[in-house]
């Protein structure tokens, strides 16, 4: 007789990669061809990690930062809770420059990277019966958290027509009373948009009159090559709260350190009011911290960067999003429908009407990576079928290959006209 077991897992869990970029990117990559004898190099257009890439090499003074952390001695031990105290200040330092006003370091919630502060506010947020606003397309990880908390999630449309504005006027439609906050992605993950100020105080006095806070992911930041330049949704704090949500991993392309952060812009004081802040705390009390170290390092970090790293790192952006934009204009079967002003990514639809034998975006992608071992993530994998996130933050002559390999695919698979 077969023994029988009491365990069994979270049925919640067994879906969770399926609401990942990295479940979707490693099962695209599956299906790369292996061939020992005639390897074909494999071009990763999918992910948002150009670490790997000597144009994108992080600054040598944050390399120096966390050695002299690691030999200073000091920082050998259990962290705070809320985060090393040296960090926390050099962070709201830092973040205060773009704002109308001073950031406390007990403003400042440090993370390991923008996951778990994702993972944090969406915890924070666990009641029974509540909703959060998210945008389409988006980054589903935040889908994934919700759900695994117990959040509905309910999505409000970025039209690509208006530059990937939020749609305001559906926000009251998907609202009600079980609706807690709404994320708003800015520079734009996967759109590469960048808002304008008059578009997120729109966004503020929406979430106001809804009576929900924002919660501004800005892990992008400052990484903007278009017309409008970045603007922190802090600025706008005193017409509603808002927690900003942010890294190191992008803007120092140093996304394998997991050092995050989770700031409240309280003006009023709704969220010690509402005892969030006080939720974030003790959330933190029962979970991992980033590495001690790693927040040692913050404060020579953020003070010794000098501005041209930082320079460098849009303009080699700016070069590839160009390179990107316009070499995609020569395929047929898709279309961008904005050039990227931020980020690293574009966003193209798949006329699936022009291909011969492509099912669907995952298909595409699938098929895409055994031919070519290009890999590009389907648009199922931000919430948006048949279309392609693309990225750009690799070196440019590898950017080129990889984009010329796209464009032999889609002419191989185009339909035959009688």
């Amino acid at each position: 007789m077969e023994q029988k077991w009491n365990f069994k897992p979270s049925s919640t869990l067994l879906g969770a990669s399926s609401l990942s970029v990295r479940g979707v990117l490693t099962c695209i990559m599956g299906h790369v061809e292996t061939d020992t004898n005639n390897p074909k190099p494999v071009i990763p257009l999918g992910h948002g990690d150009p670490s790997a890439f000597p144009c994108f090499s992080t600054t040598p003074s944050a390399v120096d930062a966390v050695a002299n952390a690691l030999h200073s001695g000091k920082f050998n031990s259990y962290a705070p809770c809320v985060g090393v105290p040296s960090a926390r200040k050099a962070i709201a330092e830092y973040m205060s420059q773009d704002l109308p006003y001073t950031l406390l370091p007990d403003d400042i919630y440090l993370t390991n990277g923008c996951s778990q502060a994702i993972e944090i506010i969406t915890s924070v947020l666990a009641r029974p019966g509540a909703n959060i606003l998210l945008p389409k397309p988006g980054y589903l990880f935040y889908e994934a958290r919700a759900v695994f908390n117990g959040v509905e999630t309910r999505y409000f449309d970025l039209v690509p027509e208006k530059g990937w504005e939020v749609d305001l006027d559906g926000l009251a439609a998907l609202s009600d009373e079980n609706t807690v906050a709404m994320v708003i992605v800015n520079p734009g993950n996967p759109c590469a948009n960048v808002f304008s100020y008059e578009h997120l105080a729109k966004a503020t006095e929406a979430a106001k009159k809804l009576g929900i806070f924002v919660i501004a992911d800005e892990v992008y930041a400052h990484l903007t090559f278009g017309s409008n330049k970045f603007v922190p949704m802090g600025v706008f704090s005193s017409t509603v709260p808002v927690i900003t949500l942010g890294s190191i991993s992008k803007r120092w392309v140093v996304p394998g350190w997991r050092l995050g952060w989770l700031v409240t812009h309280d003006s009023n004081d709704i969220l010690k009011r509402t005892k969030v802040v006080d939720s974030i705390k003790n959330y933190l009390d029962i979970s991992t911290d980033p590495a001690t170290f790693i927040q040692g390092a913050i404060p020579d970090l953020i003070a010794n960067t000098n501005e041209d790293f930082f320079l460098k790192t849009v303009e080699t952006l700016k070069t590839t999003a160009d390179i990107c934009y316009n070499k995609l204009k020569e395929i047929k079967c898709v279309t961008c429908p904005n050039k990227p002003e931020g980020s690293m990514f574009v966003m193209v639809s798949l006329d699936l009407s022009q291909l011969g034998d492509i099912k669907d975006d995952l298909d595409f992608c699938c098929k895409l990576a055994k031919e070519e071992s290009v890999i590009i993530l389907p648009g199922c994998a931000v919430g948006f079928k048949n279309w392609l996130r693309i990225t750009h933050a690799i070196e440019p002559s590898s950017l080129q290959d990889g984009l010329d390999k796209l464009k032999s695919f889609c002419k191989r698979h185009a339909k035959q006209l009688n």
